[in-house]
């Protein structure tokens, strides 16, 4: 019996490390197996993580862009009402001069009798305002003696005035004005019938 006895503990003895070598490649592939999960887990962990910083990026782009817009908005505003502002600056700048030669006539009107005098220094006032508004493009709507223009004109009142004077106009009781081809002020017209 020793004999079998030893023979089936040898057999046992060799059978296990089949058994031992089987469960060491199945823990092998065990741990290969959780190796890749493990591996997976932590390709899906650092794409999230990934993806929430893409995000915060653009996010963080996104409100700079707008704020900066923000700021372009209200500086081009301000700019704006900056022009509007000091746009007549310049007109004005010139008509002063021509406010100045206006006193100095009032003044001189009280001094003095010469009627002829006063009336050159008017027409000089008068030449000066006519070369501000040629500089500034600004032109005189002729009307008198020409066909009745409501896009220009305005009729403030109707005269009888025949047959060969009809639809023109007759006199002009205020002059018009344009700046350039928008017209600034319309003319007030008498107009034949």
């Amino acid at each position: 019996m020793n004999k079998q006895t030893s023979e089936k503990e040898q057999d046992i003895k060799n059978q296990e490390p089949e058994v031992e070598a089987t469960q060491e490649g199945a823990s092998t592939e065990e741990n290969a197996n959780m190796a890749e999960e493990e591996q997976a887990e932590t390709d899906n962990m650092s794409v999230e993580p990934s993806l929430e910083e893409q995000l915060a990026v653009w996010r963080d782009k996104y409100l700079r862009l707008q704020a900066e817009f923000d700021n372009f908005r209200k500086r081009t505003i301000k700019e704006k009402m900056e022009l509007v502002e000091r746009g007549c600056e310049s007109a004005w700048k010139a008509v002063l001069p021509i406010v100045d030669d206006m006193e100095r006539a009032v003044a001189a009107s009280k001094k003095t009798d010469d009627i002829e005098a006063l009336r050159q220094g008017e027409e000089l006032v008068m030449k000066k305002f006519e070369s501000v508004f040629q500089s500034a493009n600004i032109t005189v709507i002729d009307c008198v003696g020409k066909p009745f223009n409501e896009e220009e004109q305005e009729a403030v009142a109707r005269f009888a005035a025949g047959d060969d004077k009809r639809g023109l106009v007759i006199d002009c009781v205020q002059r018009g004005y344009k700046l350039g081809d928008h017209i600034l002020r319309y003319a007030k017209v008498v107009v034949g019938e």
